[in-house]
Parts: structure tokens; C-alpha cells; sequence
């Protein structure tokens, strides 16, 4: 089965359902997503949900040098179109709103955020990074409206489908939360991601695997795996500094590769995979260390899936 690499299910020669080829194939072209930090916080951090945050957040190290909360919207667009214009020669670009929750604070509020945003004449669509308890219905008709007038992608932080795991990590939600939000958004015809990550304190080889398999009964469009890293800053760091056995660290790029291909094995073909790993800075990390870049370890990766003649959906049984 698929000796011929251009019989894959996703009709081109990676032996995984890349999302940037899928993007590329959507908007004919090179699409850059501009991240923006428009100020929110988060309900487990102000209050609503909890206090502290997720064990393991520390927002600064995902936040581009252009996001600056002193900048407003327009101007975080504009220097993040600029950086990436003269870096990979984009053309056209969408608004992704990433630090912290951005679907946590009244609809008018959000509107006028995504609408100044949208008022780019370079930005095609939304990116909106979001917990999947933060979806209420007024916020979903108004992403089911503008998702008929532009590209509307909702991501959830699901991170783990253990409910044991994610009261672990005081994230505030349970797996079920995610399971409505993701078909909800799918009733609407909102495009979806879930933001999962592998190696969480508790969960094991077996746990994650199952995880695949959960995913791949949902109606979700695109995945993001990342490799749990813990970070300076965080609870997780003082945990980890007391006991270091509670947490299943993937010290080898060569472990985790063999989980994700084993991952992919399990995992439903139509469903995209947009990333594998996390990079964050180096001095804000303590464990693991790998000193891979993303491009390096998704090279790494295709040259092993080749080496052992398997694909994404390999094992993957669809239910009649």
C-alpha cells in the first residue's frame, strides 16, 4: 500500500498530512501568520477559573521580539508584515492572536480587536489561540459570520485528554470541554487546530498513543504537537527541581521521534499536522535541551518515517 508516495491519501509525497503544504494549496500561495499580543490574560489566572496560571506557562517564550504591548494591533501588523516580508518574501498574511486567551473578554471588545486587525489590506484571515471553555455562543456566531468572509481558524489549548492531567496542571477545563468546543466549531464550519502537548507529568507512552486515537474520533481540522519543555519561571520548574521521576522528560530527540511516528501510525489521515515541537529560547529553558531547530527535527523525522516505510494512518482503522 502507497509504494507509490503520490498515492497518499493527501496527494503529495510527505508521509504525513503537512498543514504548510495544505495552506499553500488554500491560499495559492505563501501565507505568514503575524502574531499579535492584544493584552489578554486568562480565566485560571484572573480568577474566574483559578489563580497561578497552567504549571507549565511562561508566555514570554513564545512571544515574538514585534509583539510589544505598547504597540497597538495596526502596529504589531505592520512590523510583523515588514519582518516577514524581507525574511521569506510573503505575500499575503493572517492575524493570530497568541498570547494568552483571545476569546476572553466581552464581544465588542474582541470585535473591534479582529476587525482593526482585518482592516489590513494584507491580512487574509484570523488565527485566534483560545482555551476551549472560552467559546461562548455569542463569540461563536460572530467567528461563524466572518468565517464566510474570510479564513477563521480557532485554536483550542486542549494539551492533554486526561482530566487527572489537566487538573495536574491547573488548567481549569476538562477533556470535555474540548470534545464541545471542537464540534461546535466544526457545526459552524469554523476551521479548528488543538494545541496538544506530549510528556505531561503523569501520562505514559501508552496514554499518549491513546491520545491519537481519541483525536482522530473528533472532528478536528489540524494538530499541533509540542514536546513538553519545562521553563524558567514556571511551577512545573520548582516541581521538576523537587522531584525530576514525576515527569516523563523526552531527553533524546531519537525518544520522542519514536513516539510521534508512532503517534502518526494511529492518527486519522485527513487530520493536518502543523507542528511536532515546541523552540523556545535556550536560556529560558531547563529541560529538555536538545539545541534542534524545528526545520532540523522535522528533517530528521521524514529521513526515520522513510527509513521504516510508514506514513501517518498506517494503523489507523476507519469506523464503519
Amino acid at each position: 500500500m502507497f509504494q507509490d508516495t503520490k498515492n497518499f491519501p493527501w496527494g503529495h509525497e510527505k508521509r504525513y498530512n503537512d498543514f504548510s503544504t495544505h495552506f499553500k494549496r488554500l491560499f495559492k500561495g505563501r501565507v505568514q501568520k503575524v502574531s499579535i499580543d492584544a493584552g489578554f490574560t486568562c480565566p485560571n489566572r484572573d480568577g474566574l477559573k483559578g489563580y497561578g496560571g497552567c504549571t507549565y506557562c511562561n508566555n514570554k517564550t513564545f512571544k515574538p521580539t514585534y509583539c510589544n504591548l505598547e504597540a497597538g494591533v495596526t502596529e504589531q501588523v505592520e512590523k510583523g508584515i515588514t519582518f516577514f516580508s524581507n525574511r521569506y518574501n510573503a505575500v499575503d498574511f493572517v492575524a493570530y492572536f497568541q498570547a494568552y486567551t483571545n476569546t476572553h473578554a466581552p464581544l465588542q471588545d474582541l470585535i473591534l480587536l479582529y476587525e482593526e486587525a482585518l482592516s489590513h489590506p494584507r491580512i487574509k484571515g484570523l488565527v485566534i489561540a483560545t482555551r476551549p471553555d472560552c467559546l461562548p455562543v455569542e463569540v461563536l456566531d460572530y467567528l461563524e459570520q466572518k468565517s464566510h468572509e474570510c479564513y477563521v481558524m480557532i485554536e483550542l489549548g486542549v494539551e492533554s485528554c486526561r482530566d487527572e492531567t489537566l487538573d495536574r496542571i491547573n488548567r481549569g477545563h476538562s477533556f470535555n470541554d474540548s470534545v464541545t468546543a471542537i464540534e461546535n466549531l466544526a457545526k459552524r464550519n469554523i476551521h479548528s487546530c488543538a494545541h496538544m502537548m506530549l510528556g505531561l507529568p503523569g501520562e505514559t507512552h501508552e496514554m499518549m498513543l491513546e491520545q491519537s486515537e481519541l483525536l482522530s474520533k473528533l472532528p478536528v481540522e489540524n494538530l499541533k504537537l509540542h514536546q513538553l519543555q519545562i521553563q524558567k519561571g514556571t511551577v512545573m520548574a520548582n516541581q521538576y527541581a523537587k522531584d525530576p521521576g514525576m515527569f516523563n522528560i523526552f531527553y533524546s530527540v531519537e525518544d520522542y521521534i519514536d513516539l510521534i511516528i508512532a503517534y502518526l501510525e494511529k492518527l486519522k489521515p485527513d487530520i493536518f499536522l502543523e507542528r511536532f515541537v515546541s523552540q523556545s529560547p535556550s536560556d529560558m529553558v531547563i529541560a529538555p535541551k536538545w539545541g534542534v531547530k524545528n526545520y532540523e527535527f522535522v528533517a530528521k523525522l521524514e529521513k526515520e518515517l522513510a527509513k521504516r516505510e510508514t506514513w501517518q494512518g498506517r494503523l489507523y482503522t476507519y469506523s464503519t
